[in-house]
């Protein structure tokens, strides 16, 4: 939770498990995650620096069928203006980035919802593309 509030200047959420798995030691209302949602300016500003970290280079793999893509950063202090704080110590993290297109509302509001069409979905290519223009970024 520190980490994420000191990268992105925002109040990062606790992600709980639902489910029991004994054999991993997770009962339910156990955190085992945190997350924090950027949009906008903000979202391009702290993605720069991310990519940054791992020297604006994405394994073609890291990208799915819908134009998400995810990458890990071993260790947070390679992110640039990020210094070491020893209440959090030595860790990594993953960035999940999800691209949406004005009109994806429909698929999660509660009146009417609708599928979204498949010529209006973002593809692998395009988001590739997209992160090649925007970021500079090389996809290997």
């Amino acid at each position: 939770m520190k980490l994420l509030n000191k990268i992105t200047s925002a109040k990062p959420v606790s992600r709980k498990t639902k489910k029991r798995i004994p054999t991993w030691g997770v009962r339910p209302g156990l955190e085992i995650g945190a997350s924090v949602v950027l949009r906008g300016k903000k979202a391009e500003d702290t993605l720069g620096r991310l990519l940054n970290a791992v020297k604006n280079s994405i394994k073609s793999s890291s990208f799915d069928q819908y134009g998400n893509f995810s990458f890990g950063i071993t260790e947070y202090l390679s992110i640039p203006n990020i210094e070491y704080d020893s209440a959090i110590g030595i860790i990594g993290l993953e960035v999940a980035v999800t691209l949406k297109r004005p009109g994806f509302r429909i698929k999660h509001r509660n009146i009417q919802k609708r599928k979204i069409p498949t010529s209006h979905r973002i593809k692998k290519e395009e988001a590739i593309n997209f992160m090649k223009q925007k970021f500079n970024v090389s996809v290997t």
